[in-house]
């Protein structure tokens, strides 16, 4: 071990190629390289920091940074893990973001390795991939808002992996902070003792230092050592123009050096080791990996496919078993992703696997609309991560596409034989409502559903239980928290809360209330799909697969939506909404008129109604010899996402 820094002269032992105070450094060239070595396998500590949305995990994650001295301590050190663009100006987390922290305990020099997660349920795949690469978790509870919906989900995540739990209660600044009832809250929810909780104030510093030292105390080392073969882990990798992929590796068994032949257990390609190093939180290249440590890793891989997350790393002629990776996602939400000019095409195709390279919970299918071209559907995991994926894609890449209404995968038992020849098997899976069988050959429809959970303020109960019934959910449980705060579990219908349930939730509410859902199977549901007729011609591209209950209210909102947009013709257009034979809707959109009795001055009115008359009939004729045309940015605006909704 290293010389153990004396404790009274220096309480932290900040190692000499670290940047001193005002400086910071962010070219990984030119720096000289650590000898990671000093640092065994007894010595290092691998954790998570887990929390609700906005409880303080980046602000607590700058703390840390400062004083193990790993960044210097100024007044700009806000979110200095959140890198993207997207991060900053939303003020969420939407990466998980690592960092390698050196501090003295007791005489002797740990490595920590931390990262930071993101608190949204729709990132929830970037914690559970974080936790892979970890051996234990803070969990971080906001002292005024108390235990939230992704509190609990992130528990249970973090309990699942059995990572050992360092609770921790944040914001004791704030005046309205209660600690005793939220340690109360930790102790009756997840069973810790109150006296396990330590009560900090991130944004002042206030006890950070005895995080860190619990840490130590209460997380295992990792169970590896080096006389092991190299097993890595890629956990996350990004995409660098000028070096390829940077591949982001906890290292299972062995070390890891520049020159060294590995091999991928996915690809089975082999790559020769350019550069290792950890992050700091930027790139600093070391000599050597070791077993227990985490690091990036550049190898020369030149293809977006070749970096695929979970995947096995291993010395060339020394293969080793893969390790388990991580258990594909499933998408919730499907949307069309169209380039506004087809000659863009190219170019968002290779934006698209640069960007789910580092987001890969984002599903790619190639697809295609008569009225939209060619595109792509992509499947998310929730509404927040198409906002963020959209974004990243403006920003990052410089590309403007047309997002589609998001949609959700519904399946159908098939009865007729044909179609199950013609498929190969009695159930599938419907995306695209052009797909959808008839009812005559289907035994039944099913609709996705998840199990929601609630946690509100009691007051707002009677409100929050009214709206869960109108989106056709179930309840399955109620928990009194505290006196206060109630905990609702609910079975919704996918599609019922995919586009504006939160936002209901949250304005009925005052903004109290959080959600969270996880995947619940499918259920039966009375499905239909609902055409759009113009003249009495279906529109394919605008039909929707949608609940029977809601066809009505759907139907009208769409053909007031074209009535707008639709350009008026010389004749009148039927706008129409059809189930089957059935028209459950109809607006209708005026025909430009010449006015015919413009010429009329005085005299009979026979005359006056022959006129109109012969127009009529004019009207009529061209109705029937007339087509609509929709254009194409009518389909657009009908298609596109409502901003408001």
């Amino acid at each position: 071990l290293p010389s153990p820094c004396a404790a009274a002269a220096a309480p932290l032992c900040r190692p000499a190629w670290l940047p001193a105070a005002g400086e910071r450094r962010y070219s990984s060239r030119g720096k000289e390289k650590l000898d990671m070595s000093t640092y065994p396998v007894e010595s290092i500590r691998n954790f998570s920091i887990i929390a609700h949305v906005d409880h303080g995990k980046s602000t607590l994650a700058d703390r840390l940074l400062e004083i193990t001295g790993t960044i210097s301590k100024t007044d700009r050190n806000k979110q200095v893990l959140d890198k993207l663009q997207v991060e900053r100006e939303r003020g969420i987390t939407v990466k998980a973001q690592s960092a390698s922290l050196f501090y003295s305990h007791e005489g002797i020099n740990y490595l920590l390795n931390l990262i930071d997660t993101p608190g949204h349920v729709d990132f929830s795949y970037e914690v559970s991939r974080s936790l892979s690469a970890c051996q234990g978790v803070v969990l971080v509870v906001d002292a005024n808002e108390g235990i939230q919906a992704q509190t609990v989900a992130n528990f249970y995540l973090a309990f699942e992996a059995q990572l050992s739990i360092i609770p921790v209660i944040n914001k004791i600044d704030l005046k309205n902070a209660d600690p005793e009832r939220v340690e109360k809250q930790i102790e009756k929810l997840f069973d810790i003792p109150t006296d396990e909780c330590i009560r900090i104030s991130a944004k002042q510093g206030t006890n950070v230092e005895k995080v860190l030292q619990k840490v130590i105390e209460k997380i295992p080392p990792p169970q590896c050592t080096i006389a092991d073969p190299l097993k890595a882990l890629v956990f996350d990798s990004t995409f660098d123009h000028y070096r390829g992929v940077i591949a982001n590796i906890a290292l299972f068994g062995g070390e890891i050096a520049k020159g060294q032949k590995i091999v991928s257990a996915h690809t089975k390609k082999r790559y020769e080791v350019n550069e290792v190093g950890i992050l700091t939180p930027d790139e600093q290249p070391t000599h050597k990996l070791y077993a227990g440590q985490v690091g990036y890793l550049i190898a020369g891989m030149k293809e977006v496919a070749e970096a695929q997350i979970g995947d096995t790393l291993f010395l060339y002629k020394q293969p080793v078993e893969p390790l388990p990776g991580f258990k594909s996602v499933k998408p919730m939400v499907f949307a069309g992703m169209y380039p506004i000019d087809q000659t863009e095409y190219n170019n968002l195709k290779s934006a698209l696997e640069r960007l789910t390279l580092n987001d890969s919970s984002v599903t790619v299918h190639r697809d295609s609309s008569l009225a939209l071209g060619a595109g792509w559907r992509l499947g998310f995991l929730g509404l927040l991560h198409m906002e963020v994926f959209n974004q990243r894609l403006e920003q990052e890449y410089n590309m403007s596409v047309i997002l589609t209404a998001p949609t959700v995968p519904y399946k159908a038992v098939l009865s007729s034989a044909k179609l199950i020849k013609e498929y190969g098997k009695d159930q599938i899976t419907i995306i695209n409502p052009a797909q959808f069988p008839d009812k005559l050959s289907v035994s039944e429809y099913l609709e996705p559903t998840v199990l929601g959970t609630i946690v509100t303020p009691h007051e707002y109960i009677g409100k929050i239980i009214t709206l869960c019934q109108d989106r056709r959910a179930v309840q399955k449980d109620m928990l009194y928290i505290d006196e206060n705060r109630v905990m609702l579990k609910y079975l919704f219908p996918l599609n019922e809360i995919v586009v504006d349930f939160y936002d209901a939730l949250k304005s009925l509410s005052s903004g109290y209330a959080s959600f969270d859902y996880e995947d619940a199977g499918y259920q039966s549901a009375d499905l239909i799909k609902m055409d759009i007729l113009l003249n009495g011609n279906p529109v394919e591209e605008l039909a929707t697969i949608i609940h029977n209950d809601k066809a009505h209210a759907a139907g009208k909102l769409l053909c007031e939506r074209l009535k707008e947009t639709i350009p008026r013709q010389l004749f009148e257009i039927a706008i129409q909404a059809a189930i089957g034979k059935k028209i459950i809707a109809r607006e209708t959109l005026k025909a430009y008129r010449k006015n015919v009795v413009a010429k009329c001055y005085g005299g009979d009115i026979t005359r006056r109604m022959k006129l109109l008359k012969r127009q009529a009939e004019g009207k009529r004729m061209m109705r029937k010899i007339g087509n609509v045309e929709v254009p194409r940015d009518a389909f657009i605006r009908v298609l596109k996402r409502e901003p408001d909704k």
